[in-house]
């Protein structure tokens, strides 16, 4: 069984900030001297295409305490990238040594998921609207999704091929993609082997109360602050005071989910099919741009080893996605690389990430002489 230390390393020495002072590598040194001279200035985005959004009010599919708080950070580049983060933390944390790298492509959309509720229907129309926004703006935008955001993204792009809907997307990134309620536990076992499994297991049978949200939030907690792993890569990739704003920002974000949040959250995750569900001619593909799915070396403390979304897309990747690349994100010269692992073992991911913008850029075509 895999012990609390296994999960997310990457955060896992908060409790050991004030122990070392290292010197920071050349590229820490760059990436926070151009934060300086460019603070990040991320900015609520305000939609003018709300159409979506007021057709689920006005239906009464969702209410206002459900609606994703979106911010938005412009760049000059003509490929945006929308944000789809997991449970926790926010995406504004989630790609938060990513941001100068995605920001040289195009604008950044971080959809940080609400407090106090949650609902499927609208976020989906959310994305529906700023979709239709940037393609008023001639931009088609790279939906960037991680494990529950990788489960959003395909549920969304399910729904809109079902009811006959096209969406017009330069590419999609799905990392550690969770998808439906067997991604993280095994139906009928009694205690599941996950940590995420555990932590949501009891809202699935209905036995939600203040004890059991407050269990849930000292796992997710745990899963961050465990063990002292790590401290020569963990220096290597942030400063002191990076680590402690981080660290602050995802205990915030856990700790202000309520139960009301907590519960709906698990229900959008419970309302989620398996892609294998959906495996028809009828149904498939679910998108014809290009996509990138990333599963990392050692998934076990979140992923089942029967997980349905990732053996369907490990084997039947280009049903769901013509043009797509499944890989292994391994890690040859330190710890395993863990679930979604962003921060971390950021530098290995990044060259998946670079290559995938890298042929999305349109190819120049000379004139003939």
């Amino acid at each position: 069984m895999a012990s609390l230390s296994d999960l997310f390393p990457a955060l896992s020495l908060f409790t050991q900030l004030g122990r070392f002072a290292p010197t920071q590598p050349l590229r820490t040194l760059i990436r926070t001297t151009s934060y300086r001279l460019r603070p990040p200035q991320q900015r609520l985005f305000v939609p003018r295409v709300r159409r979506a959004q007021e057709a689920v009010l006005q239906n009464g599919l969702a209410g206002e305490h459900q609606r994703t708080t979106v911010l938005w950070e412009r760049s000059r580049g003509r490929v945006p990238t929308i944000v789809l983060g997991g449970f926790v933390p926010d995406s504004t944390e989630q790609v938060f040594l990513l941001r100068g790298f995605l920001l040289k492509t195009g604008s950044l959309y971080y959809f940080n998921y609400p407090r106090h509720g949650f609902s499927n229907e609208m976020l989906f129309a959310q994305l529906d609207d700023l979709v239709q926004e940037l393609a008023e703006h001639g931009q088609k935008p790279v939906i960037f999704a991680v494990s529950f955001g990788g489960g959003l993204l395909l549920e969304w792009l399910k729904r809109a091929r079902r009811d006959g809907r096209k969406i017009d997307l330069k590419g999609s990134i799905i990392i550690s993609p969770v998808a439906c309620v067997g991604d993280i536990f095994t139906p009928g076992e009694a205690k599941p082997s996950t940590l995420p499994g555990r932590a949501l297991k009891p809202y699935l049978d209905g036995e939600a109360n203040t004890h059991v949200v407050e269990k849930s939030r000292t796992i997710f907690s745990k899963m961050f602050e465990s063990g002292a792993q790590n401290k020569e890569a963990l220096r290597a990739i942030m400063t002191r005071g990076e680590l402690y704003r981080l660290r602050e920002a995802v205990m915030a974000t856990i700790r202000s989910v309520n139960s009301t949040g907590a519960c709906e959250r698990v229900q959008a995750l419970k309302q989620m099919e398996a892609p294998a569900a959906y495996f028809s001619p009828a149904m498939l593909p679910l998108s014809d741009a290009p996509a990138l799915i990333l599963y990392a070396e050692k998934e076990s403390s979140v992923l089942t080893d029967a997980s349905p979304t990732r053996f369907a897309l490990e084997n039947a990747h280009r049903a769901y996605f013509p043009h797509s690349t499944c890989r292994l994100i391994v890690n040859h010269r330190g710890s395993p690389v863990q679930h979604a692992s962003l921060i971390f073992h950021c530098f290995n991911f990044l060259p998946s990430l670079s290559a995938f913008y890298k042929q999305l850029k349109p190819r120049k075509v000379w004139p003939l002489a």
